[in-house]
């Protein structure tokens, strides 16, 4: 990484803001969209199962939907040009054939190493506690989360992370298994109409150890 491309990357990191009051009149057209949770995706996650799903929330009556459910954020569902409910798919080793046959194709796994992973995974997912898959999601999910974050802000809109709202209630209300998935955040996105706040952030001394 040159020195332009590290002071860009910098300035992604430092330059985010949560922000609570967006530009009603920013729209996201769905093909900038598309690409924006497209470069998400590229996260990792545990043997790329890419267990994350998400609900792109935009519509007027989405929005109804989702306000009594995010009530303390009412500014953010109301102004920002979309709220992205990510999901955690429960089932998502249902897509490791798909997946692990086109790392093949592409030549990014050999296909004995294929065939050998799945008769492994095949054996064990089935025997974890829903416990276990409900914590491995969410940990993938945050990692998508974040880099959503970022890749919306290097595309120039602004975003802001929602953890109070209603999970027990927002996979029912918009049709989906809440059996199957698991509420991981909502990220609202748009233009910020006014400049966010900075915050404050514990020196590394505090959260850090060297052994």
């Amino acid at each position: 990484m040159n020195n332009t491309q590290l002071n860009d990357f910098k300035s992604i990191i430092t330059g985010r803001r949560s922000i609570r009051k967006y530009d009603p009149s920013v729209k996201i057209s769905k093909e900038e969209m598309t690409q924006i949770l497209t470069e998400a995706t590229l996260a990792p996650s545990s043997v790329n199962l890419q267990p994350w799903r998400f609900l792109v929330i935009e519509s007027e009556e989405g929005k109804a939907t989702l306000a009594p459910l995010a009530k303390f954020n009412q500014s953010q569902v109301e102004t920002s040009a979309a709220v992205i409910a990510v999901f955690g798919d429960l089932n998502n080793f249902d897509y490791a054939e798909e997946i692990f046959s086109a790392a093949v194709e592409r030549g990014f796994m050999p296909a004995e190493v294929k065939e050998r992973q799945m008769s492994v995974l095949s054996n064990h997912f089935p025997t974890l506690p829903r416990e276990v898959k409900k914590d491995t999601v969410l940990i993938d999910g945050g990692l998508v989360s974040m880099q959503l974050m970022l890749v919306a802000h290097a595309h120039g809109y602004d975003t802001n992370p929602i953890g109070g709202y209603e999970k027990d209630k927002i996979a029912e209300a918009f049709g989906l298994d809440k059996e199957r998935y698991v509420p991981v955040m909502l990220i609202s996105i748009g233009k910020a109409a006014d400049a966010g706040y900075a915050s404050v952030r514990l020196p590394i001394e505090k959260v850090a150890q060297w052994k």
